[in-house]
């Protein structure tokens, strides 16, 4: 059966689709502080699941370092670029939705990052990721999610925004133009990037964020507690100020 272009699903599927063919010479680096909190945190057994895999850019460094990697992800267009680097056929991929969690058995480790929770688009989706999420760990084990802090004061008056994010050295630039529901905690957004020839890319997305403390009670409410929370992969403090979040929760 074919999903009508405005059923979640659907809504999330245009993130992958639409980036991957520019993601990764957007975000083009790992911290490598990332990949040390992650493998320290896959077990004895050294396993973990990505949700979010997309074109791997966590996953294959950290495979590389010991981890067996498995990762689910909605986009063909994603997994397609996945596939195909140096080191893609080590992570073991499931094409799918992430919320549901499709794969066998348990992890010392589940983990999602860059904000891609968010591109979950419903509060009942995500408290039912952390679920599904909660049944696929181990006893002990960990659900790690980072995810920018909301700011909701990027917007205007008209809960609008439109500004320069980015201006390169080479004539590059990009913009964003945005609309902030904060009744529904949602963000629809398209980002304008104009390369240096004057080629123009429109790259849409559309987020649905959640504050911390609500990612507490989604962890809560699936059997998990919050065993560490950290501005960033450095274990640097959280505290008012913080604009990203690294949360890990224990399956008790």
């Amino acid at each position: 059966m074919n999903e009508s272009a405005d059923t979640p699903r659907s809504v999330e599927r245009v993130y992958g689709e639409a980036w991957a063919d520019y993601y990764d010479d957007i975000f083009d680096e790992v911290d490598e502080r990332m990949i040390d909190r992650l493998v320290n945190l896959s077990g004895s057994t050294r396993r973990a699941l990505e949700l979010a895999v997309g074109t791997g850019r966590v996953a294959i460094p950290l495979s590389e370092r010991g981890v067996e990697v498995s990762g689910i992800d909605i986009s063909e267009s994603m997994l397609a670029k996945l596939a195909a680097k140096a080191g893609g056929d080590r992570v073991h991929v499931t094409p799918g939705d992430m919320v549901e969690v499709p794969v066998d058995g348990t992890f010392p480790l589940v983990y999602v990052v860059a904000n891609s929770l968010f591109v979950i688009s419903t509060q009942e989706r995500q408290v039912r990721c952390f679920q599904n999420v909660a049944d696929h760990l181990e006893p002990g084990g960990r659900f790690l999610v980072e995810c920018f802090v909301p700011d909701v004061k990027r917007f205007d008056s008209q809960n609008t925004r439109m500004a320069v994010s980015e201006i390169g050295d080479h004539g590059e630039y990009a913009y964003e133009v945005a609309i902030h529901d904060p009744v529904d905690q949602e963000v629809r957004s398209l980002h304008i990037r104009t390369d240096a020839d004057g080629a123009n890319r429109v790259l849409p997305v559309t987020i649905r964020y959640a504050w911390p403390s609500e990612l507490d009670l989604m962890a809560m409410l699936a059997g998990l507690e919050l065993e560490s929370r950290w501005a960033w992969y450095d274990r640097g403090e959280f505290t008012e100020t913080s604009t990203a979040s690294v949360s890990v929760y224990r399956k008790v």
